[in-house]
């Protein structure tokens, strides 16, 4: 069943019992207004009746035969008043009670008009008139009384049945709230760690028995989403791996060519002139085929460290301290170029957990890549902070140098891409991004045509018990 049935039945049996509720209250209401009329009618009587016994005492202690007419003029008014209200004494106190009335009156009335006709009284007479008057006021005391008491038993029952109900329909109406919405939140729940399983790329589904209700089919939809995101991720990953491979066929192929033509180009030209080469210029040819030997070699050599990483020799180092021997590598090559270098290193940094050669490394690929950008000369900038993430260290390798175009910019950690044309085998700053990754850390990079290039790296710090 959905849930939007769930909730309309729920709300039909509340709304069900507050309707017999209602009707029971209103029922209970008719009547004790029914037996609250009859009470102020049998008030009436019991007046009446009262002023019937007064004249009743006058009669026996005065023999004033006036009181008998006047008895009798009572009468008459009582049982014409009861015939106008015959309809809410019967309600009120049932048709026997009614018809028990009318008898006593009737024999009340009988003995009194005897009474009033005979001649000869005796006292066997006025006991009967007596006894026929005190049954009448018993009677009408006693049914007065009972409905009294009818009146308050219907409204003490009212309250007890209206207390009672209202806290029915009250824990009704929580365990049905409850009850929906614990299983609601239950999915909801389930379908947000789906969904934060799915961001994290574990594209699993929501097991169990799926009910058929709304909740059920925005989970079916999910697990559907699931498994097309998983057969995608397949897709993709697969495409990613033919497209690599084919970028590294590529990038291989044509960096292997160049140094092979060459080699092949000085074979053959070292056979044919052979015999009128000195032995000064066929060592030269010689030299040159070693080049291209050694141009192959570095070529394999990056590919192997792009493709199989060594593994990092992690020690406790300040980074400030690797900035500076790494400058005194290349300080050579910046000074031809005439390149002029700021450093602007942070004292007091903390420590950081890494492989100070392969960070060398990094380095080393940065400066030569901004050496490079600034063949008319420009300013290096190099800096160490502590980063604005909190337990990293930043380093920042700036220049001033022609810049990446911005088209450039999402490929420049891709293996075999490289903006030096021929001059580079695009494997320097792939190497440098798997290392600084296999760090725990980022390198990012920013650059404006024209303006120069900046490298962000950002190391985590040195943790004791880690």
């Amino acid at each position: 069943m959905k849930i939007e049935h769930k909730i309309i039945l729920s709300n039909v049996f509340n709304v069900a019992l507050i309707v017999l509720i209602g009707l029971f209250a209103f029922q209970n209401l008719n009547l004790m207004l029914t037996k609250l009329r009859f009470v102020e009618i049998a008030d009436d009587l019991n007046a009446s009746f009262l002023e019937m016994r007064l004249s009743e005492k006058n009669f026996f202690l005065y023999k004033d035969e006036a009181a008998l007419f006047d008895i009798r003029e009572k009468i008459d008014k009582t049982v014409e008043s009861i015939g106008l209200v015959k309809n809410d004494v019967v309600r009120a106190v049932g048709e026997k009670n009614f018809e028990l009335l009318n008898l006593h009156l009737k024999s009340y009335s009988d003995v009194v008009e005897e009474m009033r006709k005979s001649a000869n009284r005796n006292l066997q007479m006025e006991a009967k008139l007596r006894t026929e008057g005190k049954k009448l006021k018993e009677f009408s005391e006693n049914i007065t009384h009972l409905e009294r008491t009818g009146v308050n038993d219907i409204i003490s029952n009212s309250k007890r049945i209206l207390f009672y109900s209202f806290w029915a329909i009250f824990l009704s109406a929580i365990v049905v709230s409850h009850f929906i919405s614990q299983k609601i939140l239950r999915s909801l729940r389930e379908i947000e760690n789906l969904a934060m399983s799915i961001s994290e790329g574990n594209f699993r589904k929501i097991e169990g028995i799926i009910l058929n209700d709304e909740l059920g089919a925005v989970i079916k939809a999910i697990n559907f989403m699931s498994e097309e995101l998983r057969n995608r991720e397949e897709q993709i990953i697969q495409s990613k791996k033919l497209a690599s491979l084919g970028v590294l066929t590529a990038g291989v192929a044509h960096e292997l060519t160049n140094p092979l033509n060459n080699i092949s180009m000085i074979a053959q030209t070292y056979t044919e002139l052979y015999d009128k080469l000195n032995r000064e210029e066929r060592i030269e040819f010689m030299n040159k085929v070693e080049g291209e030997t050694e141009r192959i070699k570095e070529i394999v050599r990056n590919l192997l460290d792009f493709s199989k990483p060594k593994e990092a020799n992690l020690k406790k180092t300040n980074i400030n301290e690797i900035i500076s021997k790494t400058l005194n590598l290349v300080q050579n090559m910046i000074d031809i170029s005439n390149i002029e270098t700021r450093l602007n290193l942070k004292d007091g940094l903390p420590p950081l957990f890494i492989d100070e050669h392969q960070i060398q490394q990094v380095l080393v690929n940065l400066i030569t890549n901004a050496v490079q950008a600034m063949s008319g000369g420009g300013v290096l900038f190099i800096s160490s902070r502590d980063g604005s993430s909190s337990g990293f260290v930043e380093v920042t390798v700036m220049d001033t140098g022609k810049g990446i175009p911005p088209e450039f910019l999402p490929h420049i950690f891709d293996p075999f891409f490289s903006t030096k044309g021929v001059g580079g085998t695009g494997l320097g700053l792939s190497v440098s991004y798997g290392i600084i990754k296999k760090h725990k850390g980022d390198i990012r990079v920013e650059s404006k045509v024209g303006v120069g290039t900046t490298f962000t790296i950002e190391l985590p710090v040195y943790k004791e018990e880690k």
